[in-house]
Formats: structure tokens, sequence, C-alpha cells
């Protein structure tokens, strides 16, 4: 692992736990920070989120995260002791939703295949 991938990781953790246990925004809803990009300086990270709920819940909780972008750089800055505080950004994933849809229209194929699969008698398989 990339010294890049274990700061990514650090950031990745260390914004969990700010957002989690120090942000009082009642517009945050459940957030769960799903990834962290860092680029190759480590000047610049982008950090994705995911909330349960609606394109509302995600507006909102985009705006409280925005709002607190100087407190959590800070505390990130101070707990990961780096010589340089990356300018943070953070950006929504649906990455989650995307993939529950796609197994819930996979499932409705199955599904319609069962359904509609021709049903084989026992003569038809014997030979002549």
């Amino acid at each position: 692992m990339s010294r890049r991938d274990k700061v990514a990781e650090a950031i990745r953790q260390e914004a969990s736990m700010i957002i989690h246990d120090k942000l009082k925004d009642p517009r945050l809803g459940f957030v769960t920070i799903t990834r962290a990009e860092v680029t190759p300086d480590l000047r610049y990270a982008k950090i994705f989120f995911s909330v349960l709920g609606n394109d509302d819940a995600y507006e909102k909780t985009q705006e409280a995260l925005d709002s607190a972008l100087g407190f959590v750089r800070k505390l990130i800055a101070q707990r990961l002791n780096l010589r340089f505080a990356p300018e943070i950004a953070f950006y929504d994933d649906r990455s989650t939703e995307y993939s529950v849809r796609i197994e819930e229209v996979l499932n409705e194929i199955k599904e319609f295949d069962e359904q509609n699969k021709p049903k084989r008698s026992r003569r038809s398989n014997k030979k002549v």
C-alpha cells in the first residue's frame, strides 16, 4: 500500500469519526464516508459520502458538510500531523444505490425467466 493510499484511508477514517462525533448539524442524517481520494502531492482530498435517504437528504447533507468544511479540515490536519493540511471537498457517492438497483433488475429478470421457462415433460428426455 502506497503512502498516498495510507493517507487517503486515514483521511476517510478521521473524517468519518469527526462527522459522527463532533458535528451536531440537524441537516446531517445517517452519513457514511465511503472513500477518500488524495492527489499525489497530498494537497487535495476528495471525500465521498453516502446517505440513507432520498435526493433531499443528499442535498441537506451536502449543505451541512460544506458548512463544516473548515472545521473538518482543521481536525483532520491536527489528528494526522501532516506537513500540509489537505484542501478537502465532499462529494456524494451513489454507487450503493446504483448497485442495489442493478440487483433488483437482475432479480426481476431471474423471476421472469423462471415464470416463462418452458416445462419439460419426462418423455422428451428419453432417447428414441
